[in-house]
């Protein structure tokens, strides 16, 4: 773990200035997994999205988002056993901050699960690259499928915007505040210094 450490050994809890190279790795995989999903995602009816023409960007997009659906998994676990900083903010910041990154969480759960379940429910395999196929897991439920589709969709969207927002209020904390919050999620090597 290669992480500045601050404090002193008199009975005092150690602090992290930053987050540890996994934490990161994963934080960076994820945001650029989700923005490259969301840009391959087919998109539109039913019909488009399940063409010919889009086995591709189709293939590519299911295959992100299982990724991602891993990824989110595995950074859950992993910050059960993993130390984290711990900026000094105002409460109600802090509460902010808590929400925003529960908020994201269920988001990037829900997106790739509701993106399986309507497949599945519209009766169509999940398609990876590689030409994967997952077969419905669920009961033809055609029109429930497209009701989830929908959501998956607005979902998606709603994932980008809140992870904008989340990305708007790194940098204020950054460049405004100067409390370090996005650099202890960069790595050593990345020009932007501590303060």
């Amino acid at each position: 773990m290669n992480r500045s450490i601050t404090g002193e050994h008199r009975g005092e809890p150690l602090a992290v200035e930053r987050y540890g190279r996994v934490a990161q790795a994963l934080h960076w995989a994820t945001a650029i997994l989700v923005l490259t999903a969301f840009i391959y995602g087919p998109g539109g009816s039913e019909q488009r999205v399940y063409s010919a023409a889009r086995d591709f960007d189709r293939q590519l997009h299911e295959t992100l988002g299982l990724t991602v659906l891993t990824l989110v998994a595995v950074r859950l676990l992993w910050r059960t056993i993993d130390t984290q900083p711990d900026p000094e903010i105002s409460p109600w910041m802090r509460t902010l901050s808590r929400a925003t990154h529960g908020a994201l969480y269920q988001l990037l759960f829900a997106v790739p699960l509701t993106a399986i379940a309507g497949a599945w429910l519209e009766g169509h395999p999940l398609t990876l690259l590689g030409t994967i196929e997952i077969p419905p897991g669920l009961p033809l439920a055609h029109d429930s499928g497209a009701t989830v589709a929908r959501i998956h969709t607005w979902l998606g969207d709603t994932v980008l915007w809140v992870a904008g927002l989340h990305a708007l209020a790194a940098l204020f904390h950054q460049f405004v505040l100067k409390d370090n919050v996005l650099a202890s999620m960069l790595p050593r090597w990345f020009p932007l210094r501590m303060h």
